[in-house]
């Protein structure tokens, strides 16, 4: 069986003694109803599997854009989306 994990978003990016450190959080609850967002997981990967996650994404945010889940915004259609980097 493949666990799941819920993030929120993702908090801090790093990129320490050659390794890609992501945080996953999540949104909790406060006393003052505003709401924290707190680390739930961290996700550590070579550069190599850090820029190949990166390229799939960026696939993703392409077939969103033409299934017209997603609008490009004029800035970004107008001076074309970065590169992706290359291995």
């Amino acid at each position: 069986m493949v666990s799941e994990i819920f993030a929120d978003g993702v908090g801090r990016v790093d990129f320490v003694s050659g390794v890609v450190r992501i945080e996953l959080v999540s949104l909790e609850p406060t006393e003052s109803g505003q709401g924290k967002m707190e680390v739930r997981q961290r996700i550590a990967m070579p550069v190599d599997g850090f820029l190949h996650s990166l390229n799939t994404m960026g696939d993703l945010v392409n077939k969103l854009v033409e299934a017209g889940v997603l609008k490009r915004n004029e800035q970004t259609a107008t001076a074309g989306a970065p590169a992706p980097a290359k291995k």
